[in-house]
């Protein structure tokens, strides 16, 4: 596209926490602030609605739930312990009629409801139907709205697959999550520690992680909500060779990431996203991941870290992981993930979704178009020989 086109958005936040930077814990927290400060850097309209102490860059704040209501409910240390949140509770309900009331008095048509907690915000998109409700980033199963943003092609079609949907859909589209560089710290120059960096759950891979550096003999930091002994989970963290320091907050995680040898992330599950091994690429830093899930499209194998199937696999990567570049790292995670890279794909996913309102629909015309780049990948500019990893 080259026209510029400007659009109004409502964005709730979370009812069980506040929408801040300071949580770096909530994945879907981040996602909102990042989300409102780029569309409202571009120019856009962004009114957010959440509790008090959120704290986005956005045209709007409005407070739909007290500080002291909120902790009535939910007054916990989550740097320990992992989010809770009960749907049914007084604290969501008066949330969502809130919210509803509060986006009445200010939209408009043609205004954007974008549903970044999924189900968690399906009550509002229910009392404000004249909005069109975009769920604007799923990493999650169950799906509601017609119009979807997955973060990644690997969860859109696990979704489809999960619902026995055997058609695509024009108006789903996938873009990836979104960071900003100014957040992470490149450094070349790594200490001698290896990272894992997630919640302390067997799910995660955290077992992996302590496995592999006990058999080579490094250093390993475990940072997140959790503990090393934990009977539920079924994991026993305790050795000479782990440090673990529990929550990182932004500094702390940056420098954690900056200085790590490699990120380990070999999660059990089908990952939808891993934010953090993009994050860690940001730093300059290369992973270590299991091959499935969406490693597949963020880890260059080879090129930004390497994606394992055995013990052993993961023994070679973690020896040989000083063949990775820093630099090819950053360059990959700051040309296709950044929120500058990003914003361009919600703002031509967005154009598509108002043709809507034209009667040609899918079929309105775009004569000034002069490129078609939103789905474009950049590689490492030290990246040779790519027909060999497509």
């Amino acid at each position: 596209m080259t026209e510029k086109f400007l659009y109004r958005f409502h964005i709730p936040g979370l009812p069980h926490v506040p929408t801040s930077k300071n949580v770096s814990a909530c994945a879907y927290s981040q996602k909102i602030v990042k989300l409102c400060k780029m569309l409202t850097d571009r120019g856009h309209t962004v009114y957010f609605y959440g509790v008090e102490g959120s704290d986005p860059i956005c045209t709007e704040n409005v407070t739909v739930v007290s500080k002291d209501f909120y902790l009535k409910y939910y007054d916990y240390d989550w740097h320990k312990n992992y989010f809770r949140f009960d749907t049914s509770d007084l604290v969501h309900q008066t949330f969502y009629v809130n919210s509803i009331k509060e986006i009445r008095k200010r939209m408009q048509p043609r205004d954007f409801l974008l549903c970044a907690w999924g189900l968690g915000h399906q009550p509002i998109a229910s009392g404000v139907p004249e909005c069109m409700a975009v769920e604007s980033g799923i990493g999650y199963s169950s799906t509601f709205s017609k119009y979807r943003v997955f973060e990644s092609s690997t969860w859109m079609s696990w979704v489809y697959g999960n619902s026995k949907q055997d058609n695509g859909s024009w108006y789903d589209c996938v873009i990836p999550n979104f960071f900003d560089p100014s957040d992470f710290e490149f450094r070349e120059e790594k200490e001698d520690y290896f990272l894992y960096l997630g919640r302390v759950i067997q799910r995660k891979g955290v077992d992996i992680a302590f496995q592999l550096t006990k058999e080579i003999g490094a250093k390993l930091i475990i940072a997140g909500q959790g503990s090393l002994v934990d009977a539920n989970e079924g994991i026993d963290l305790r050795g000479d060779h782990v440090e673990f320091v529990g929550y990182a907050d932004v500094e702390k995680r940056k420098e954690l990431l900056a200085g790590a040898k490699a990120l380990i992330a070999p999660t059990y599950y089908i990952e939808p996203f891993g934010g953090v091994t993009i994050e860690a690429a940001m730093s300059g830093t290369p992973v270590l991941t299991s091959d499935w899930g969406v490693f597949g499209e963020t880890v260059l194998h080879g090129i930004t870290g390497y994606r394992c199937r055995t013990f052993e696999q993961f023994v070679w990567a973690a020896k040989n992981i000083h063949n990775i570049s820093p630099i090819n790292c950053k360059e990959w995670a700051v040309n296709n993930f950044s929120c500058e890279r990003v914003i361009s794909m919600y703002e031509e996913y967005f154009y598509q979704l108002q043709n809507l309102y034209d009667k040609k629909g899918w079929y309105v015309p775009n004569p000034d178009r002069t490129e078609l780049d939103w789905l474009n990948k950049k590689y490492p500019s030290q990246f040779l020989h790519f027909s060999e990893y497509r």
